[in-house]
């Protein structure tokens, strides 16, 4: 593990502290008037997602982990946990949901992931910005549906139910904002 100070601190990095992983949400340099100079973080717990505030002192060692981003294919679904596929080793694995989170709800069997791992450890799913998902489950819309900023809810394939336009009918692809969860257009 690369040894670093909390001057070096930046939003992203994964930090092990105390047996755990923590990746930095945010964090602030702080210069009192009078005594030692500190840093303010705000840190998340990348198995549990649990968010908690700690201070360092200016110049304090922590330990950097080493977080290693693979390409993997999304294969089934094995009863409750996710397979994938490296896409070099082609290795097998299965993933636990409650280690993939709010990102079960964008995966489609045969797409490709980027897996977060911390040595043979999934820690995360590192999404894009928004997804393309197909409509299977929606109320059918009606010509001239065309009213500015009604909705109606819209369940995809992979389960999760967004309120789309009225105009959309099953079986379109839409694109979904994967931070929000929000509907963004037609794909």
């Amino acid at each position: 593990m690369p040894i670093i100070t909390t001057n070096d601190l930046k939003n992203g990095m994964t930090l092990e502290l105390d047996d755990n992983l923590f990746s930095v949400v945010e964090f602030q340099h702080v210069k009192p008037g009078k005594g030692h100079a500190f840093v303010r973080t705000t840190l998340k717990n990348s198995r549990t997602g649990a968010v908690i505030d700690r201070t360092f002192r200016a110049g304090e060692k922590v330990e950097r982990a080493i977080i290693d981003k693979r390409a993997m294919q999304f294969l089934y679904r094995d009863g409750a946990d996710y397979v994938f596929m490296d896409s070099e080793t082609y290795d097998q694995m299965t993933v636990n949901p409650t280690t993939l989170g709010d990102a079960s709800n964008y995966l489609v069997e045969q797409n490709t992931a980027m897996l977060m791992m911390y040595g043979d450890e999934v820690i995360g799913v590192d999404l894009p910005a928004s997804v393309d998902l197909t409509i299977t489950e929606t109320e059918p819309g009606l010509q001239g549906d065309r009213v500015s900023g009604a909705r109606k809810p819209a369940t995809l394939e992979t389960g999760l139910v967004v309120s789309v336009p009225l105009f959309i009918e099953k079986g379109e692809l839409v694109k979904v904002d994967t931070r929000s969860g929000e509907y963004l257009s037609r794909s």
